[in-house]
């Protein structure tokens, strides 16, 4: 039951750290949740260096922080996703001129 929480946890993380960022992202969903997922792991780790990931009532400093992980990781791998997206569309665009010479 760990993953499901794991998967929906990174959905909402993942989606909140969407809208934040500003500009359009081109982040398919599925690395959209992974990015979620990683910024939570991320935000976890943090807040146990911190000394501050299990407190008494909510956890506002661990969620803060997934957040931010997430924000993270959300624009690094949008960045990531747009120069493949890229390379990969001007890699077929130089294949297919290549071969009509």
């Amino acid at each position: 039951m760990g993953w499901l929480w794991a998967i929906i946890v990174g959905l909402v993380l993942g989606l909140i750290a969407k809208a934040i960022l500003p500009g359009k992202q081109t982040l398919p969903l599925w690395l959209t949740v992974l990015a979620g997922i990683g910024g939570g792991v991320l935000g976890n780790g943090v807040s146990s260096w911190l000394g501050v990931r299990d407190t008494k009532g909510f956890d506002w400093t661990r969620h803060a922080l997934q957040l931010v992980g997430a924000i993270v990781l959300v624009a690094i791998c949008d960045a990531a996703w747009r120069a493949y997206k890229s390379r990969k569309s001007s890699g077929r665009a130089t294949s297919t001129t290549s071969s009509h010479r």
